[in-house]
């Protein structure tokens, strides 16, 4: 018997409600409406996929409701709603992160059926997805079950195509991990990250599927096909002053060139231990490795990091591409991040293009590269092959 998800909207003007619950059966979901705060904590489940939550309510709000959600400990993908204030979602957006809680976007009043069906369509529902046979709930795998699937190779990357603006060509994709479960099917990349923090292992996890890339890069480029690949690095590996050397004659053995690669790194991770990051970081450049800071503005020094390490690339926090269209600060950063990956002489790529109106807007910002469902959905390294190809005869 097929899963079909479940969305739960919870919100005090029942005609919203139920045009939420509509969209939301017409994406695949069975889902159903709450009117009532005070009535929410009897009618939430935590093996709900997706709440809705409208944060300006009488009596109980939806700072509460999020507090309920974080103490009950959701995995419910969340998305907020208001017609209140950009900053007060933000903030609520940021509040629930802090919590643990999965904010997958945010939504302004009135509500666009189009930026709620895209918002529904990429909702990951893997981690409170329910058994395809059985009735009972998706048992998150453990850390022993995690450690045996890295050494067996369950724990692969998918890589998503990354776009061109101006031309639309394909010119690198990022390599994304998964979890090829036998059970449950694949895995998101965030569950397979917190079983890697639990276990102690983000290291071992960030040089498994660096290889894999290089490996699926060489196969990429015997059949003809020759891009950059992004690659997601753990602050630890950093630390490692060894690491340059290594990468250098991996690259070698593989027959690779060191433009061929880009290294990503969130600006919070390098702040541990800067110095030897600073070191390892430099040598890569050196050697030709290119390196992109990662979610650009989500940080808390972030003019210090560019001003410090010479990236080459910056990557706009797809929340705020995401949100560009429907709000005006989340718009303003977007405008101002292009602007200052410019002006250092940064590609800027954005993530989270779903949807044409997206593509256009940054493309008239002046945005290099795009990233995100639009284009295309991760996929593993021989179907990413067929879609270059796909894609490129299309172009012609």
């Amino acid at each position: 018997m097929k899963y079909r998800k479940r969305l739960l909207v919870l919100d005090d003007e029942p005609d919203i409600g139920e045009f939420v619950r509509d969209v939301a059966i017409e994406s695949g979901y069975d889902a159903m409406v709450s009117a009532d705060p005070e009535m929410f904590p009897s009618v939430y489940t935590n093996d709900m996929d997706v709440v809705v939550l409208d944060l300006m309510m009488p009596g109980t709000d939806g700072i509460e409701i999020i507090r309920f959600l974080a103490e009950c400990g959701s995995n419910s993908s969340i998305i907020l709603i208001s017609g209140y204030n950009a900053g007060v979602l933000h903030s609520a957006q940021e509040l629930a992160s802090e919590h643990g809680l999965h904010v997958i976007g945010t939504l302004t009043k009135p509500i666009r059926y189009v930026e709620l069906e895209q918002l529904l369509e990429t909702a990951p529902a893997l981690i409170t997805a329910r058994r395809k046979s059985d009735p009972g709930l998706f048992e998150k795998p453990g850390i022993d079950e995690f450690i045996e699937a890295l050494e067996n190779g369950q724990i692969i990357p998918h890589y998503q195509p990354q776009l061109d603006f101006a031309s639309r060509a394909l010119i690198g994709v990022e390599a994304l991990v998964r979890w090829e479960h036998p059970r449950w099917g694949v895995l998101p990349a965030g569950l397979v990250l917190d079983l890697a923090r639990e276990a102690d292992l983000l290291g071992e996890l960030t040089t498994s599927v660096l290889n894999q890339s290089l490996i699926q890069c060489r196969k990429w480029q015997d059949a003809g096909l020759k891009t950059l690949v992004a690659i997601n690095m753990s602050a630890d590996i950093f630390k490692d002053l060894q690491i340059p050397k290594m990468l250098e004659d991996e690259l070698y053995k593989h027959r690779l060139d060191p433009s061929q690669i880009i290294l990503e790194v969130t600006e919070s991770a390098l702040m541990q231990e800067l110095v030897k990051s600073l070191d390892t970081l430099t040598r890569l450049r050196m050697k030709g490795i290119a390196l992109s800071i990662d979610d650009f503005g989500t940080g808390y020094s972030s003019l210090v990091q560019l001003h410090r390490i010479p990236f080459s690339e910056m990557k706009i926090d797809r929340s705020f591409v995401i949100n560009a269209l429907s709000d005006e600060e989340a718009l303003a950063i977007v405008k101002i991040t292009i602007m200052l990956g410019h002006e250092l002489g940064m590609k800027v790529v954005a993530e989270g293009i779903e949807n044409q109106r997206t593509w256009d807007l940054l493309l008239s910002l002046g945005c290099d590269a795009a990233q995100g469902y639009y284009i295309a959905k991760p996929m593993p390294g021989d179907e990413l092959l067929m879609w270059a190809r796909s894609h490129s005869a299309a172009l012609i």
